[in-house]
C-alpha cells in the first residue's frame, strides 16, 4: 500500500513538471514570437567572423548530390553570418528555386534541406552550374542544404605562400555591416585550405546583360528607376564613408522583380579619414572619371557618381558613355570630345596631375549633351539636367548621391518611396514596378508601352 501511495505522489510530482514546463515552454515562445514580430522579416543578423585557418581541406561539392553530411562539431575556425529565422510563411523570394512550394512537389526528393546542417560547413551547399569566371574568383549557382533556397558561390582560390587575398578580406569586412535592399546580401563564408567561398543571395542577372536582353536603350521609366535604386545604394554607402570604386553595370544584379543590387565589394575602400593614398589604378576604363584617369589619388564620393551617370547614359542609349580603349590618353580624348579639354581657368590645379599633358589632347569646345547622346533630346530637360550634373569633369562640381535623389528626375516617382527605410525594396511601395517592353519583330527599335511586370523569360 505504502508502495502505491510512494508511486501515486512521483506520477503527480511529474504530471506538475511536465505542465509547468509546457507552460515555461508557451510563454517563451510567445515571447520569442513577439521579438521576432517587432522586427524586420527581411533584416539579417551579422555576426562577428574571423578567417583563421581551417583544419580540414574539403571543397564545395560538386553538382551531384552528396549523401548525409558528416557528423560532429562544427569547425573550431569559423564564425559565421547567419540568416536570422523568422516566424511565419515567408512571401516569395528572390532566393526561392521553388516558389514557396514543397520540394517533394517538385521532383526534387534528391535534394533534402536539413535544418541541422551548420553554416560555414562546404557540405551545406551544392553546386550547380558555373556562371562565370575572373582572375582571381569563380562564381556558382548553388543551392542550400540547409533551407533550400538558390545562392550565389563565390570561390575564390588561394595561393599557399600568399594566404587569403586582402580584397577578399576587404569585400567580406565590408560587407558584413551593410544592411540595405539595394546591396547583395552575404549570408556565409566557407574557408578552406584551398579556397575561400562567399555564399551571397541568388539574383537572376546583371544590368549589362539586362541591356544586352533589351537592346537599343531601356525604357525611360525603368532607367529612372534603376537609376533611382543605384543612388540610393550610393547614398548609403557614401554616408558611411565606403566608396565603391568599381561601378559598371556587371557588378549591378537585377532580380525578376526590377530589384537593382550594388555587388563586388572587392575594389571598395573605407574612407573614414582624408587621405592621399589611394590608388588611381581602381574602376574600369569606361566608367573612371577624369581626375583619376589623369592620376589623382585625392578623390572622395564623386569618383562613384562619374560611374553612376556613366551607366545613366549607357541605359538610355544602350551603348558606354565612353567607349575608350586600354589606353588612358584615348579614353581622356573620349570624355573630352564632350566635356572639352580642361585648363586652369576652368580646373583650377588640373595641370598638377601627373597625366595631363594638353599636347597629347586634340582640343575640342565642350558640347551640349543632347547633341551627343541623341536619345536626352527625345526626353524632359531634367534628364539630361541631371546628367550634366554627374558628369562634371572637376570632381568637386558633381552632384550627390543623397542630392541627386530630390532632383526633379524622380518626381513622377510615387512619393512614399522617399521615406522608406534602408532594408525595404522600393517595390514595396504602391505604384512602383517596371514597364514592359515588345518590340514590334519587323522593326526592333520600335517600343510599344505596357503596363505589365516584365515577363520572367526576360530575367
Amino acid at each position: 500500500m505504502e508502495d502505491l501511495s510512494r508511486w501515486v505522489r512521483e506520477a503527480g510530482w511529474w504530471v506538475r513538471r511536465c505542465c509547468c514546463g509546457e507552460e515555461e515552454e508557451e510563454e517563451e515562445k510567445g515571447r520569442r514570437e513577439e521579438e521576432e514580430e517587432a522586427e524586420d522579416e527581411e533584416e539579417v543578423k551579422m555576426e562577428e567572423f574571423s578567417f583563421r585557418k581551417s583544419r580540414s581541406s574539403t571543397s564545395l561539392p560538386p553538382a551531384e548530390c552528396p549523401g548525409s553530411p558528416p557528423s560532429g562539431p562544427p569547425p573550431h575556425w569559423f564564425h559565421t553570418l547567419q540568416v536570422r529565422r523568422t516566424r511565419g510563411q515567408r512571401g516569395r523570394s528572390n532566393s526561392d528555386p521553388l516558389g514557396g512550394n514543397n520540394c517533394q512537389d517538385q521532383n526534387q526528393d534528391h535534394l533534402t534541406w536539413k535544418p541541422g546542417l551548420q553554416f560555414g560547413a562546404a557540405h551545406s551547399y551544392v553546386s550547380l552550374e558555373k556562371l562565370g569566371e575572373g582572375a582571381y574568383a569563380s562564381v556558382y549557382k548553388g543551392i542550400s542544404r540547409i533551407n533550400g533556397q538558390l545562392v550565389a558561390l563565390k570561390v575564390i582560390r588561394m595561393k599557399t605562400e600568399e594566404g587569403v587575398p586582402f580584397t577578399a578580406i576587404r569585400e567580406a569586412s565590408l560587407l558584413k555591416g551593410l544592411k540595405h535592399a539595394n546591396i547583395v546580401v552575404l549570408h556565409d563564408i566557407i574557408h578552406t585550405r584551398d579556397s575561400l567561398t562567399f555564399v551571397f543571395e541568388y539574383v537572376q542577372t546583371d544590368l549589362a546583360q539586362y541591356m544586352i536582353q533589351h537592346p537599343g536603350g531601356l525604357h525611360s521609366h525603368n532607367v529612372r528607376v534603376f537609376m533611382f535604386q543605384l543612388l540610393r545604394a550610393l547614398c548609403y554607402i557614401h554616408s558611411r564613408r565606403i566608396l565603391h570604386r568599381d561601378l559598371k553595370p556587371q557588378n549591378l544584379l537585377i532580380s525578376y522583380l526590377g530589384e537593382l543590387k550594388m555587388a563586388d565589394f572587392g575594389l571598395a575602400r573605407s574612407k573614414s579619414i582624408p587621405s592621399q593614398t589611394f590608388s588611381s589604378e581602381v574602376v574600369t576604363l569606361w566608367y573612371r572619371p577624369p581626375d583619376v584617369l589623369l592620376g589623382s589619388t585625392d578623390y572622395s564620393t564623386a569618383l562613384d557618381m562619374w560611374g553612376a551617370g556613366c551607366i545613366f547614359i549607357e541605359m538610355l542609349q544602350g551603348a558606354p558613355a565612353f567607349p575608350g580603349d586600354t589606353d588612358v590618353f584615348q579614353q581622356l580624348q573620349k570624355i573630352w570630345t564632350v566635356l572639352g579639354v580642361p585648363s586652369e581657368l576652368s580646373w583650377p590645379g588640373v595641370s598638377q596631375l601627373p597625366n595631363y599633358r594638353p599636347e597629347r589632347f586634340v582640343h575640342s569646345e565642350p558640347k551640349q549633351f543632347r547633341t551627343v547622346w541623341k536619345r536626352l533630346s527625345q526626353l524632359p530637360y531634367k534628364t539630361e539636367d541631371l546628367v550634366q550634373k554627374m558628369l562634371k569633369g572637376v570632381p568637386a562640381d558633381r552632384i550627390s548621391a543623397q542630392d541627386s535623389l530630390q532632383h526633379p528626375y524622380f518626381s513622377t516617382l510615387p512619393p512614399p518611396i522617399m521615406h522608406i527605410r534602408d532594408t525595404v525594396s522600393i517595390f514595396k511601395v504602391p505604384g512602383v514596378r517596371l514597364e514592359t517592353e515588345v518590340r514590334d519583330v519587323f522593326n526592333p527599335r520600335r517600343r510599344v508601352k505596357h503596363s505589365l511586370l516584365p515577363s520572367t523569360k526576360c530575367w
